[in-house]
C-alpha cells in the first residue's frame, strides 16, 4: 500500500516472476538482485492461480499473454519469459515446444532424448542452434514491454554436466568448452539468453522502481 504521509518513501513494489518452474524463478531471482527494492514474488505463492493455455506461436506471443494474464488475474506487474531451442537442421524444433517436446508431460530428459535421436543423422556442422527467450513486463492495465534475446552454440551428441536444466547438458556456447550444464549458474546467468533479453528490460524495470523511491511531496 501506498503511504498517503509526506516524505516517506513508498512501499516496494511486488513484482511476479509467472512460473512455476523452480530452476527458472531461481534464475530470474539471481539475475534480478541488483533490484533489491522488488518484492518477488513467483507463482509458487498463489496456488490457487491457473496459468492460461500457451497458445502462441512465438516465444513473444506466450511470453506476453503469460505476463498479461498474471498481472490482471494477480492485481500485480509481473514478468513472464518464453525461451526454447532452436536447431535450424531440425527445421527450427524444438522450438516454442521445447519444454513439450517429448510431450505435454514429458520430463527434462525425455525431451532430451528426442532430440539427441532427432539428431542422430545430423552432422557436427550441422548441429549448430540457439536458444531464445523473450520476456514480457505487464501491468494489471496491460502489455508494457516484451524483449528477446539469443545465445547460439552447437549442440553434443552426449549430456555433460549435472547442473541447469532443459536442453543445458547438450549446449555448448559459441567461445566456451563446457555445456551451460557445467559453467555453473553465475557464469551462465551472466551469458544466457535470458540474461540478454532482461537486459534489454532493466529501463524499464528502472523506471518502474523509480514510482516506488520517489518522496511524497
Amino acid at each position: 500500500m501506498i503511504s498517503s504521509s509526506k516524505n516517506t518513501l513508498l512501499s516496494h513494489p511486488e513484482l511476479v516472476i509467472a512460473s512455476t518452474n523452480i530452476h527458472k524463478v531461481g534464475e530470474f531471482r539471481a539475475m534480478l538482485k541488483p533490484f533489491i527494492q522488488f518484492d518477488l514474488l513467483s507463482l509458487r505463492d498463489f496456488p490457487n492461480y491457473v496459468p492460461p493455455e500457451e497458445t502462441g506461436k512465438t516465444f513473444e506471443e506466450n511470453a506476453s499473454l503469460k505476463a498479461e494474464h498474471a498481472a490482471k488475474t494477480l492485481n500485480r506487474w509481473a514478468i513472464a519469459d518464453d525461451s526454447g531451442l532452436i536447431v535450424p537442421a531440425l527445421n527450427g524444433a524444438p522450438g516454442v515446444y521445447s519444454a513439450r517436446y517429448a510431450g505435454n508431460d514429458a520430463t527434462d530428459v525425455e525431451n532430451r532424448k528426442k532430440l539427441l535421436e532427432a539428431m542422430q543423422h545430423l552432422m557436427e556442422e550441422d548441429r549448430q542452434a540457439f536458444f531464445e527467450c523473450s520476456i514480457a513486463l505487464a501491468s494489471p492495465t496491460g502489455l508494457k514491454k516484451c524483449v528477446n534475446g539469443i545465445c547460439e552454440g552447437i549442440l553434443l551428441t552426449k549430456e555433460r554436466g549435472g547442473g541447469g536444466f532443459g536442453y543445458d547438458p547438450l549446449f555448448i556456447k559459441h567461445g566456451y568448452s563446457k555445456t551451460f550444464a557445467e559453467l555453473g549458474e553465475s557464469v551462465k546467468n551472466r551469458i544466457s539468453h535470458r540474461r540478454k533479453a532482461l537486459d534489454k528490460l532493466i529501463p524499464s524495470l528502472e523506471s518502474l522502481m523509480s514510482q516506488y523511491t520517489t518522496r511524497v511531496v
